[in-house]
């Protein structure tokens, strides 16, 4: 039987046996590695040349060499060479098997943190759920009492034919229109052309980033953010409503929900924060406006003033007197304080609303039609005094620029298009891409910034009306766009469930 070095894999002259490992070894060889590591290479323990044990084999004769030349020291060098690469090959091959061993651990660490990461994410959306079911429960015991007179009577009317009457626009609201927007026109002149020194640059929005994305606003049961906006006066509260007939209002800096308002029997489709209270006012399909107190998530007053579902709301400047649209052919002007409806018309062609914005002056205001119409009414005479033709399909959205000189629309014909209201024609049009969707639009509060949702979101410098960003992290159509304060960030809002925050990080 031949004996093999574990090392060299050769058969050795001088065999020795390691106690521990069993393994044979030639002797100048584990000496050498004793010598570099001081441990049996086989199974790492501690080993000494006193404790290797000596094989007793037949002596092998070799032919002595010639002492006459230096061929045998050349050849001890090369067997000396020989047996260090012997060592090492082993040594790399022993630190393969570790590394492998290693990585096999690390890999299994890694998908098993991935699994527990994915049940924390869903406890997390199924507790989150089950908070906004309670929540507001634990608010209705006065609930009764917070509603008024006018709301409750539209209420009992909401499952029948009834309608509110109108009231009739008196000489005192009129009067209070007018004064408002005197005082409006007077402080816009006032401003001329200057812009807030707070408000940021071009450049400083070409490298705006995603800072934030919020999942868990509303039920993933029934996924879908419809409508978006912001507290002027407090920009850190954000108003959205989804697809599950909730609104909800969320503080991005403590990032905590202050707020899930329930009450609408389907989906809200158009919400406002108003601009001066802690109230919050939303329309829905199923055909009801309600105005909300949000520290109690209660509703204040339900307006019933349309026989369709509620396709546009605007508040005005005032903050007293609210327009609301409808599929029902319809315009209405209501009284927020009384619940009562002033004034209700009906389109000059019959043909359902979509849309509708006041004018920064809130004595005109725009509608958009299901015909690819945009009217701009009078309001104190209720009366339609221009149109703008020129889009194909139904008008998804409007909005007047802060200065109330341009008014940007846009349908279902992939292209927003910006009117001059002085000259009252069309004097660019953006075109999108090929099927591109438009779901809404917003100027900044300055005017110089004009931001469109739909299929990706997109930020226009006003004026040169150059393409400054484009935002592609929703993985669903955006519905909703709106500035925060000096446009200092950006918030939208999509089908995929998230509310998005732009700003520089």
């Amino acid at each position: 039987m031949a004996l093999v070095c574990a090392l060299t894999n050769e058969v050795p002259e001088s065999p020795v046996v390691s106690p521990y490992s069993g393994a044979v070894f030639e002797r100048r060889v584990i000496e050498k590695y004793i010598l570099e590591n001081g441990c049996d290479p086989i199974c790492g323990k501690e080993l000494k040349q006193e404790e290797l044990i000596e094989i007793k084999t037949p002596a092998v004769v070799k032919p002595k060499p010639p002492s006459a030349t230096s061929i045998p020291a050349t050849l001890k060098t090369m067997q000396d060479e020989w047996d260090a690469l012997m060592i090492h090959s082993f040594t790399q091959r022993q630190q393969l098997q570790t590394t492998r061993q290693e990585l096999s651990h690390a890999l299994y660490q890694h998908d098993a943190a991935c699994r527990v990461i994915a049940r924390l994410k869903k406890e997390l959306t199924a507790a989150r759920e089950a908070l906004a079911t309670l929540k507001p429960q634990a608010g209705i015991v006065n609930a009764p009492s917070m509603i008024s007179e006018p709301a409750l009577a539209s209420e009992a009317g909401a499952g029948g034919a009834h309608q509110m009457e109108q009231a009739g626009m008196s000489t005192e609201v009129i009067q209070k229109l007018q004064d408002k927007a005197t005082v409006l026109t007077q402080e816009r002149k006032k401003r001329g052309r200057t812009v807030p020194e707070e408000l940021v640059t071009p450049d400083q929005v070409k490298n705006f980033l995603t800072v934030a994305s919020r999942p868990g606003l509303h039920s993933a049961s029934v996924p879908g953010i419809l409508a978006l906006d912001i507290n002027s006066a407090d920009h850190s509260k954000i108003l959205t409503g989804g697809n599950d007939k909730n609104a909800t209002v969320f503080n991005k800096d403590t990032e905590q929900v202050v707020a899930i308002l329930k009450g609408h029997t389907k989906k809200i489709t158009k919400v406002i924060y108003h601009p001066n209270e802690d109230t919050v006012i939303t329309g829905s399909p199923d055909m009801n406006i309600r105005i909300w107190h949000v520290p109690t998530s209660q509703t204040q007053l339900l307006l019933r003033c349309h026989e369709g579902p509620v396709t546009g709301l605007s508040l005005h400047p005032t903050g007293d007197y609210l327009l609301s649209t409808s599929s029902d052919k319809h315009w209405a002007f209501s009284d927020i304080r009384t619940g009562r409806l002033l004034t209700k018309v009906i389109d000059t062609a019959e043909v359902g609303l979509t849309t509708a914005q006041f004018h920064p002056d809130g004595l005109i205001f725009g509608t958009g039609t299901v015909d690819s119409q945009v009217k701009i009414w009078d309001l104190k005479e209720q009366s339609n005094v221009a149109n703008f033709p020129g889009h194909t399909g139904p008008i998804s959205a409007i909005s007047f620029s802060e200065n109330g000189y341009y008014l940007a629309t846009a349908a279902d014909d992939a292209c927003v298009k910006l009117w001059d209201l002085r000259k009252l024609k069309n004097f660019k049009t953006i075109q999108l891409d090929d099927g591109y969707e438009v779901k809404d639009l917003c100027f900044d509060q300055s005017g110089t910034y004009l931001a469109i949702a739909g299929t990706d979101v997109r930020v226009y410098l006003c004026k040169q009306w150059q393409d400054l960003k484009v935002f592609n992290d929703h993985t669903a159509l955006a519905t909703g766009v709106r500035f925060g304060k000096h446009a200092q960030y950006i918030a939208s809002t999509s089908m995929d469930r998230t509310l998005k925050l732009y700003a520089i990080e």
